[in-house]
């Protein structure tokens, strides 16, 4: 090697060391004194304590708490919880294909619906299946979280699962795991086979499409589904965004440039004040004509707040439902312990293209403005009763159609879906007026 770029390695070398150690002090000046008291604490308790600790509990112990008093969406993830969150916003697993919950009468795990094409689905699990066990082990007392973690695993990894059909029926199934995936994209109801149909069965010529949250595949789901209704003609969309806790805001952006033809969609601000991101609409809008309905309620909150934000602001989607959750705020997942556990930390708010951040504070009133309110006249606010009966109605419709042809669940009752579909009808109405005028 040349002598001068020797000399120019080791200088860029030492520059570096000098900058590190630089960082590394104002680190130890900050934070020195705080972070030998907290080891402290846990040397006490490691030694005093009436009953013996974990040092792993009380390390995930004071990191909770530190970042439990920043806001209500900064979290810290350990590693027992950090595959489970990532699946979620990658929207796979290694599993075997199924949808679960605890039946509540018998409190046995039960099965909701063996999820189209997965191994679970191909070995002829059915709704209403019970899961008495797992690999050999009971799994009544199991939370839901323990029988979930215990049947998924590797692909190609095997798992027994003992089924109770009916009162006496009792069949041991083996199922060798498969990459699942997780469908955030749903229509009105399944066919025979499992697949959604993305129309309303009482009213065909409208498009219905449910966005459940925003992950990693919505986009390519949510395409797939429109491609479906555009070659049946619909003549209007309802998008309902019910229940939407949120997802990726990258998600979220792409929706909006599926029905936006121009304009700001949403922009991030950090502590300064100043924009840290801007987005806009890309000017592709393959679908910037079809008329649009957005169904939300108080339970749709931020990736969600962000469509149905930026479609009522350009006026572009008429907004049903109730008052959104309201929350404004961006977080980013920084990796820890190389990457075995995860802190999720509130970075920016976003506002809407309106300037307008939605977010709703600890000590937000009703009179405060936040969350997004649904258009003059399409209010439509359900008690917890009827919010019960309509998801539970939903739920039962959400199943597979019978092969053999017999009827299937009956219609939701859905006040505001119906108010929803009024408003589409309305403006279907206005549009078709307006074309005989300019004829």
């Amino acid at each position: 090697m040349p002598r001068r770029n020797l000399h120019l390695l080791l200088a860029i070398l030492l520059v570096s060391v000098i900058c590190y150690q630089k960082a590394d002090s104002a680190s130890r000046l900050r934070y020195g004194t705080m972070a030998r008291t907290v080891i402290q604490v846990m040397k006490e308790v490691d030694r005093h304590y009436v009953e013996e600790v974990e040092p792993r509990a009380m390390f995930e112990g004071a990191l909770e708490g530190l970042v439990s008093r920043l806001d209500e969406y900064s979290a810290y993830i350990p590693p027992a919880e950090s595959t489970q969150f990532r699946e979620g916003l990658e929207q796979q697993f290694g599993g075997i294909g199924i949808e679960v919950a605890i039946d509540p009468q018998s409190g046995l795990l039960t099965v909701l619906s063996p999820i189209p094409g997965t191994p679970a689905w191909r070995a002829g699990l059915q709704a209403g299946d019970k899961i008495v066990g797992i690999n050999g082990e009971a799994a009544d007392g199991l939370t839901l979280d323990d029988a979930v973690r215990r049947m998924r695993g590797a692909v190609g990894t095997a798992v027994r699962v003992t089924l109770l059909r009916g009162t006496e029926q009792r069949l041991e199934v083996e199922l060798v795991r498969e990459v699942i995936q997780i469908q955030s994209v749903l229509g009105d109801a399944r066919d025979a086979d499992g697949r959604w149909q993305y129309v309303l069965e009482e009213d065909p010529r409208l498009g219905y499409i449910r966005i459940v949250s925003f992950g990693e595949r919505t986009l390519d789901d949510l395409r797939a589904a429109l491609d479906q209704i555009n070659q049946q003609s619909v003549k209007g969309l309802i998008l309902d965004l019910r229940g939407n806790a949120g997802g990726l805001l990258d998600g979220a952006v792409a929706v909006c440039d599926l029905f936006l033809k121009q304009g700001r969609i949403v922009s991030t601000r950090g502590r300064d004040g100043r924009d840290r991101e801007v987005y806009n609409a890309s000017g592709s809008a393959p679908y910037a004509d079809l008329p649009l309905v957005v169904l939300v309620n108080r339970y749709s909150a931020s990736a969600s707040e962000i469509v149905a934000a930026c479609l009522q602001d350009h006026r572009r989607a008429a907004i049903v439902g109730e008052r959104t959750w309201g929350k404004g705020t961006v977080q980013n997942l920084i990796p820890l312990e190389e990457g075995r556990s995860l802190l999720k930390l509130t970075t920016a708010r976003y506002f809407r293209p309106s300037n307008r951040n939605i977010h709703r504070t600890r000590n937000a009133t009703e009179a405060d403005a936040w969350g997004v309110m649904p258009d003059e006249g399409c209010l439509v606010v359900l008690s917890d009763e009827q919010m019960r009966e309509m998801i539970q109605a939903r739920h039962n419709r959400d199943m597979p159609r019978p092969a053999n042809g017999a009827t299937g669940p009956p219609p939701v009752r859905d006040p505001q879906l119906a108010r929803a579909v009024a408003r589409l009808h309305e403006m279907l109405k206005q549009d078709s007026g307006l074309a005989q005028k300019r004829n």
